[in-house]
């Protein structure tokens, strides 16, 4: 049972009673001033249950706060109803959807009905296309045309986006919520520049599903890097890649999507409202795509005889994003649940030293399925997990992130705990009973065999995958002293695979 039942149970009751009191006003003889307080009263209405589900949502992620503000919402709809009664020309019943739909949530979440929002779920028509609206979740601005189809006449709906859909919904079902939650942190980021160039949302969602499930630092065999997985010459020609302090800006969630919004916007001028050419090109290469384009005539990439010209990864790719994008518009038909996150941005700054790593284990999971290591990752990419970031630094992440921070991390036995295992090794947990003499490799001469001594190693050669601080882990040294020593810039400390780090100052 919903926390605010007892309070939306009197709101119905106000609402019948002041249905059986009302009488319906004089439309022609309102005046200006009625109209504008009817209009409030409307205004007031809609935002008063926005901040219901918000509460809802609240709810969901345990937050203690919940119970108190949906409430006050709740009670406001009263007040509204029991207003607007009294207001001339204010129509009574045009403020019954609202507490209706919030009584059918309330119905629903008490049945276990999967999207209890007050929605009614949306019908499939024989050739199982969605009949009803996108969920407003995604209708945000530019993302679709005012009849709500844009995206539906941008592609063709077949049997292969069917097959995509169906990938998603067995094996790859996990992938798929993931990439959602992941996005949803991210989603104020990279939304607006898809936003800002009329292009959908869905098909960003669809994109950075495919690449990376929503992870930041993702990279490919290839060298495609990033949330959306640009390789570096196209990254470089949409402003991406090293920005003088060792970041490349690829990781970034914001400068990356606004380098795919100019990306599929070159496509669009080229290929018009074939998304399918659009996603071929940024899969297989704008080459490829435009020379395929151009000797078939323009014509569409479903025909066989153009399908059969692109690779078999490409073939696969633009349907499995299309399908991504679809049930990010229409989850409900396919009995798709997306988690309800609390996403409200806030940055907070570090009062002691911590690495990502320590953050995760301090902060906990309250609010959050795994933790926030991904969304901390993803919001601070310039640094590594576990590099130490220094006090005072500021850190992009959430309301809840940075409440679950000052309660948990800034001091206290938590922090305290989670530093002293950051601050564990292995060699401390070893015995040792006496002396013991330490047998390092050594080479032996041709001639004699006798060992010769080998000097610790002066250089390190950076393999895929090793970050600043685990060589100097590795070399017994530290790591602000190897970055002084090889000139790298502080905060990230970047390194690249085949640089050769100096090892001065390390034991061996």
């Amino acid at each position: 049972m919903s926390p605010h039942s007892a309070v939306l149970r009197r709101l119905v009751l106000a609402t019948a009673v002041v249905l059986c009191l009302s009488h319906a006003p004089d439309a022609a003889a309102q005046s200006r001033r009625d109209r504008a307080a009817s209009a409030e009263l409307t205004e007031r209405m809609a935002a008063a249950e926005a901040r219901y589900r918000e509460s809802l949502v609240k709810a969901a992620n345990a937050d203690p706060t919940a119970i108190e503000e949906g409430n006050a919402a709740l009670e406001d709809m009263e007040d509204v109803m029991l207003a607007c009664e009294k207001q001339r020309g204010c129509q009574v019943a045009s403020m019954l959807p609202g507490w209706k739909r919030l009584l059918k949530a309330q119905a629903d979440e008490a049945a276990g009905v999967e999207g209890a929002d007050g929605e009614g779920e949306e019908g499939l028509a024989a050739d199982g296309m969605p009949t009803g609206d996108v969920p407003d979740a995604a209708s945000a601005a530019a993302l679709l045309s005012e009849d709500g189809q844009r995206f539906v006449r941008m592609v063709q709906f077949n049997p292969a986006v069917q097959e995509g859909i169906r990938r998603w919904l067995t094996d790859m079902r996990v992938s798929l919520i993931t990439s959602h939650e992941n996005y949803q942190y991210m989603r104020h980021l990279m939304a607006p520049a898809f936003e800002k160039r009329g292009l959908p949302e869905a098909l960003l969602f669809g994109i950075m599903a495919k690449e990376s499930n929503g992870r930041v630092h993702a990279g490919s065999r290839a060298g495609a890097v990033g949330p959306l997985q640009f390789m570096p010459a196209t990254g470089r020609r949409f402003g991406l890649g090293p920005d003088g302090s060792g970041f490349d800006t690829r990781y970034d969630p914001a400068q990356s999507a606004d380098a795919a919004a100019s990306y599929l916007s070159e496509r669009f001028a080229e290929f018009g409202n074939e998304v399918e050419k659009w996603l071929a090109a940024y899969n297989g290469g704008e080459g490829r795509a435009r020379r395929i384009h151009d000797a078939s005539g323009g014509r569409a990439f479903w025909e066989a005889d153009v399908y059969g010209q692109f690779p078999a990864e490409t073939r696969d790719y633009v349907p499995m994003v299309i399908a991504a994008a679809w049930l990010y518009l229409h989850p409900k038909e396919y009995g798709l649940s997306f988690p309800k996150v609390d996403v409200r941005p806030a940055n907070f700054a570090l009062t002691r030293p911590a690495s990502i790593y320590e953050l995760t284990i301090c902060m906990g999971d309250s609010g959050s399925r795994h933790g926030y290591m991904r969304q901390l990752r993803n919001l601070n990419p310039r640094f590594e997990a576990d590099q130490v970031i220094p006090a005072g630094a500021v850190l992009a992440g959430t309301t809840r992130m940075a409440a679950l921070y000052k309660r948990w991390c800034a001091q206290g036995r938590r922090a305290d705990l989670a530093q002293q295992l950051m601050g564990s090794r292995v060699d401390a947990a070893l015995v040792r009973t006496g002396p013991v003499e330490v047998l390092r490799p050594a080479g032996t001469t041709v001639a004699t065999g006798v060992p010769t001594p080998t000097a610790a190693p002066r250089e390190h050669r950076v393999a895929r995958g090793e970050t600043l601080v685990g060589i100097a882990r590795q070399y017994g040294c530290e790591a602000r002293e190897l970055a002084q020593a090889n000139r790298l810039k502080a905060p990230s400390y970047a390194i690249r695979v085949g640089q050769r780090l100096r090892l001065e100052g390390c034991s061996g």
